[in-house]
């Protein structure tokens, strides 16, 4: 009897091992299989901050929470082009599902770490330009996004509308980012074939804003400002300049107005987040293949305007431009 006893006591030992070393076994295979989404961010400003937002919003609502469903893996590179690398690197190590960008210098970081790992572009103005994919139509590769081209034609409509009397645009942007470059090339095409003398001025990085901001508006009756990371981390610096001149500025993004700017025809950074994020649900979800899916656009710019820092530089808004914004 003592050994029967024995014996299933050994035998109920043997079972209640085995049965928590399955469980152990299948809560590990859980957590291996949530997918991680590696996010790179190029640094902190606030369009890109709403960006990254957008994405995280949209892909909560697509079902893609961190830590249940998903296991996101946020890195912002603080402008450091080493970090961008090594972030890049991280996320092929850690065979993440997919990759997202956010901004040129981190989708071509990200480009160069993998050719199989499917990555979206977030804020990245022309993928085919910047030699991301073979077009913007058919990508071709593990590679497609959204665009944050700006309507840079219809800015320079609104500063005619808003200062009928200015003759001179300066233009100011980062020599270190292709994507302004492109972007300054456009608007010195634009503006000359509507009758402005335009002057050009770059910055090599943020140490040089203040004094070559200064020096533009020196020149100019109104400053134009791309897409541009190096000039957004700066904003305040710029418009510290500018105001001491008392020249306005009109930057491509929304949240760039808010932070003194004076007028733009911008996208909504926080939307192309949200696009950003579905577009790599998408691809989570087996549902698309960045190969064959074209880049995605906004649909339409939106009227941005600083009514305050109009009244500081006294100047007037007309009222169809008003009716304008009243009725978008």
């Amino acid at each position: 009897m003592k050994k029967m006893i024995g014996f299933i006591s050994v035998l109920a030992l043997i079972l209640t091992f085995a049965f928590f070393t399955e469980q152990t076994k299948t809560t590990t295979s859980t957590k291996k299989e949530l997918p991680i989404v590696g996010v790179l961010q190029l640094t902190s400003h606030p369009a890109l901050d709403k960006i990254y937002e957008g994405i995280i919003d949209a892909l909560n609502e697509e079902g893609f929470i961190d830590g249940k469903t998903m296991v996101l893996d946020f890195q912002n590179a603080q402008g450091d082009q080493s970090n961008l690398n090594s972030m890049s690197a991280r996320f092929v190590s850690r065979n993440a599902a997919v990759m997202v960008g956010i901004a040129t210098p981190a989708a071509q970081a990200l480009a160069n770490s993998s050719q199989e790992i499917p990555i979206i572009l977030g804020a990245v103005s022309n993928p085919e330009e910047a030699g991301l994919v073979a077009s913007n139509e058919k990508p071709g590769g593990n590679i497609t996004g959204v665009s944050d081209l700006t309507p840079i034609k219809e800015q320079f409509e609104l500063i005619k509308e808003l200062l009928p009397e200015a003759k001179k645009i300066g233009i100011l942007y980062s020599s270190s980012e292709d994507n302004s470059l492109v972007q300054a090339e456009q608007a010195a095409e634009i503006a000359a074939a509507m009758g402005y003398e335009t002057t050009t001025l770059t910055v090599s990085s943020t140490n040089d804003v203040s004094q070559v901001s200064s020096s533009l508006a020196s020149q100019v009756d109104a400053i134009w400002v791309p897409t541009d990371n190096t000039i957004a981390s700066a904003m305040n610096t710029v418009i510290a300049a500018t105001d001491a001149k008392h020249i306005p500025v009109f930057p491509a993004v929304d949240t760039m107005v808010e932070e003194g700017g004076l007028a733009t025809i911008g996208l909504n950074q926080y939307e192309l987040g949200k696009l950003t994020g579905k577009m790599t649900a998408a691809v989570l979800k087996g549902e698309s293949d960045p190969a064959t899916t074209p880049v995605q656009y906004l649909e339409q710019g939106e009227i941005i305007l600083n009514e305050e820092k109009a009244k500081e530089l006294g100047i007037s808004i007309p009222q169809t431009l008003l009716d304008q914004m009243a009725n978008h």
